[in-house]
């Protein structure tokens, strides 16, 4: 096992395709090791940050399944990182943490956008359990009709509609747009289509100029003349959907 003691967005240990991808924050260091590494004896894959500001920058760059988060927090809180989250329409479970007790705090958390709160001093199997309940928890873009907006696709018939009106896409154009639509708010890689719509195991950094082609010819059919841009590209990174500039 690796530890997570180095950069505060290493991944902890090579994961199976279908293991969890967490962000772990949390300023003590005891704690945030300990939780790491209990983590990755559960073969999830771990990366970690130890302050809010971090913890920002590793959720604009990086998209994962979970995230453990300490309300206090040095520089920006765990609440004003719940808040840049969902004001991103990132809809990723939030497991809050936090020595405050009282009725107040537990409701101002879950308020704030948290979907569950752990009271600190925790045990490590209670952590687990709450992870894994987060985890099974439909989120709002898992079922059949998604929606971004005033942009729609239902995934059985394969019609988008913007506004109300049909979109005419080809079927890779259907594929990309779903994989956007349930991870609205977090940035997708060009390796993430390549794997995920593409189903390429290896890299192939000849399909990038491919993607980045498909990505343009959806973006002038989803964000056309007079409506708000919803496809972002992401300098660097790849591409995002959702409300507001990348």
């Amino acid at each position: 096992m690796k530890s997570s003691a180095g950069s505060p967005f290493e991944m902890g240990s090579e994961m199976s395709a279908a293991a969890p991808h967490v962000l772990l924050v949390e300023d003590e260091q005891k704690t945030r090791e300990s939780v790491a590494e209990g983590l990755q004896l559960e073969d999830w894959g771990v990366a970690t940050a130890v302050s809010g500001d971090e913890a920002v920058a590793a959720l604009d760059r990086s998209t994962f399944d979970l995230l453990i988060l300490d309300w206090m927090l040095p520089g920006r809180d765990g609440m004003a990182v719940l808040q840049h989250v969902r004001a991103r329409g990132n809809h990723i479970p939030v497991l809050l943490l936090t020595a405050r007790r009282s009725l107040d705090d537990r409701v101002a958390g879950l308020d704030g956008g948290a979907d569950d709160y752990l009271p600190k001093p925790f045990a490590f199997a209670e952590l687990l359990a709450r992870s894994r309940a987060l985890l099974r928890r439909p989120v709002l873009s898992s079922g059949p009709a998604l929606a971004c907006g005033d942009l729609q696709l239902d995934t059985r018939t394969r019609i988008a509609q913007r506004a109300g009106a049909d979109i005419t896409l080809t079927p890779r154009e259907v594929d990309i747009l779903e994989y956007l639509m349930r991870y609205q708010g977090q940035n997708v890689t060009r390796e993430m289509l390549e794997r995920e719509v593409w189903k390429q195991t290896r890299r192939f950094t000849s399909l990038d100029n491919v993607i980045d082609v498909q990505m343009m010819r959806l973006r002038r059919k989803i964000d056309s003349e007079g409506s708000a841009p919803l496809i972002h590209t992401v300098r660097g990174i790849g591409y995002r959907l959702g409300p507001g500039p990348a």
